[in-house]
């Protein structure tokens, strides 16, 4: 099965838990400068030891197209899905959801995340579609705006990966 497949069969799996007919729910979108190169940034999102520096407590991620990834947020909660695209070190996209949610199940959502050259720093740009739910892009926004300014803010203490 290949990547593709892999990421089209989460989606099934995901878009059978809502109604038929619904129209693509509009996005939320997240920037945030940060005073790293795309390629440092770009490490922070795809090596687990790294990303949990920022997010989560835990990581599984194995960051190629089809690749799973698992992040244990906090001991209770985690969220899951697959890679969809990595393009080092400008672009990741990547199914998501939580498991065990009924709202956001694992694969029901996409994170696109885009590292863009800005002077001498990147401006990351994330953008998180198919929240079924007003309630639902609030909550993951607010998220989103913490946990990338925790790693706009840990990147200068940490310096740039060689």
């Amino acid at each position: 099965m290949s990547a593709q497949d892999v990421v089209a069969k989460d989606r099934q799996v995901a878009a059978a838990g809502r109604g038929r007919g619904e129209k693509e729910i509009e996005a939320i979108e997240v920037e945030q400068r940060i005073a790293a190169q795309p390629a440092t940034v770009f490490a922070y999102l795809t090596d687990p030891a790294r990303f949990v520096e920022w997010m989560g407590i835990g990581a599984e991620l194995d960051p190629k197209p089809g690749g799973a990834f698992r992040i244990d947020v906090d001991g209770e909660h985690f969220a899951s899905g697959r890679y969809v695209e990595v393009e080092p070190p400008h672009r990741v996209v990547m199914t998501w959801g939580w498991e065990g949610s009924d709202q956001v199940g694992p694969g029901s959502t996409t994170v696109e995340i885009t590292l863009v050259p800005d002077g001498a720093g990147t401006l990351l740009r994330l953008r998180h579609t198919d929240l079924p739910t007003e309630e639902q892009r609030t909550s993951h926004r607010d998220g989103w705006v913490q946990y990338t300014r925790s790693l706009a803010a840990l990147l200068p203490i940490h310096g740039e990966v060689a």
